[in-house]
């Protein structure tokens, strides 16, 4: 999730140390650790925003002196360049699962879904959000991409999207003011939401849950981790950003190129591969550049276009220089 607000790359120091707090800047920071890709270049600038208030200001103060900014979460949706992020990068730490009602919950918007929503809405036997176990993501994350997943087993026809339990959520606006929003703000579509369009980010999210036994939760949980797993990397050996590419003219990307013959294409560095088993996928392999990546992207662009005549159009975000 990245919002970019261009101008300045020279930023007042001494005014964000102000309104940030000097101990809370960073600089010349890694990023590839923060994706889980584990490739990029370095933040010029980090600023780690742990409750709304600080997420907000951070924001604000970017805009009012037109330092470009860029806000991500989990790092699970973007590819960030080798030569890194100029400007400010925010990363949205923002905390608290508060239960308001027997059905409701407040979360902040840097909250990761799995493990920790998803545990503390099951435990209580709330349905909703179980869907996306083992999907590493942010609750704003998860809004801004309208994050989906099949379910449940064992069709597996129907696709469950985080919108079907969003019940609202606190921005900040390109104006800067803070509002509360109601479900249709968002504008919902496949990959999509409002947030893609405009520079309002997410503070907190509202969710409206289902009472569920807790045993039948946690029997689909453990048919899709098995089915995810089958299908996807475990990231802790094969880092990847998920899903490459959207659905063109209503097929998988995966099918596409696998169709072209690249699925388990590995690239001339060695470093990075077009995962064997999905091939909308791109893994690194151990030492991948986001060069050695994009590269693995460009052909299967290239190729599924002369082939077959389709379009790739890229779901995940490019950050930064490459």
């Amino acid at each position: 999730m990245f919002s970019p607000v261009a101008t300045s790359t020279d930023p007042p120091l001494d005014l964000l140390k102000r309104r940030l707090g000097a101990a809370r800047l960073e600089r010349d920071v890694p990023l590839a650790p923060m994706t889980t890709l584990r490739v990029g270049g370095p933040a010029d600038l980090l600023y780690r925003a742990r409750t709304p208030d600080e997420l907000a200001e951070a924001v604000t103060v970017a805009r009012e002196i037109g330092l470009h900014y860029v806000l991500i979460g989990k790092g699970a949706n973007i590819l960030v360049g080798d030569r890194g992020v100029r400007g400010l990068v925010i990363r949205n730490e923002v905390q608290g699962i508060d239960f308001f009602d027997d059905t409701q919950v407040r979360v902040g918007a840097g909250v990761e879904t799995y493990v920790e929503l998803i545990e503390a809405t099951v435990s209580r036997g709330l349905g909703g959000l179980h869907h996306y176990v083992g999907i590493p993501s942010t609750v704003g994350g998860a809004v801004w991409q309208n994050l989906h997943f099949l379910s449940p087993a064992p069709e597996r026809e129907r696709t469950c999207f985080i919108e079907e339990v969003v019940a609202g959520a606190e921005i900040l606006t390109e104006s800067g003011e803070r509002e509360r929003v109601e479900l249709d703000y968002f504008c919902f579509g496949y990959d999509y939401s409002i947030l893609h369009d405009c520079g309002d980010v997410v503070l907190t999210v509202d969710f409206r849950l289902d009472p569920t036994p807790v045993e039948e939760l946690r029997r689909v949980m453990r048919e899709n981790l098995e089915w995810r797993s089958s299908r996807h990397p475990d990231l802790s050996l094969y880092p990847s950003v998920g899903s490459i590419f959207r659905k063109t003219q209503g097929v998988g990307a995966g099918r596409l190129i696998d169709q072209c013959g690249l699925k388990g294409h590995v690239h001339e560095s060695g470093r990075a591969m077009i995962f064997a088993k999905h091939a909308n996928i791109v893994v690194n392999l151990g030492g991948a550049t986001a060069a050695d990546v994009r590269s693995l992207i460009d052909l299967a662009q290239e190729t599924v276009q002369r082939e077959l005549g389709h379009e790739l159009v890229p779901e995940i975000g490019f950050v930064g220089e490459f």
